[in-house]
């Protein structure tokens, strides 16, 4: 993945069987550990929906990482680049 920049913000969808089986507090713990800032949330269709932000290379790691752990969960994601959101500290969970 090459952005470009040094800061971004991705969207990410996570599909598959998702919910229930840990991918939000996954998605936290490594997200905080990378110290990027967002949120993670189950969506109403099944699947759950991340908001990460912070250097380029964290951020895409994140993804990839999560990706890895969840993967027997994770049967597909898509993510697109948006705005950042300026301010913006720690990961949290959405309910």
């Amino acid at each position: 993945m090459n952005w470009g920049g040094t800061g971004m913000r991705l969207r990410v969808n996570f599909h598959g069987r998702v919910q229930g089986v840990g991918v939000r507090a996954t998605a936290r713990d490594i997200a905080t550990d990378a110290g990027v800032s967002g949120w993670v949330r189950n969506e109403a269709d099944g699947s759950v929906m991340m908001q990460v932000q912070g250097e380029e290379s964290a951020v895409a790691d994140t993804v990839l990482l999560i990706i890895e752990r969840m993967g027997h969960h994770v049967r597909s994601h898509n993510e697109a680049r948006i705005a950042e959101v300026p301010g913006e500290a720690g990961m949290r969970i959405e309910r």
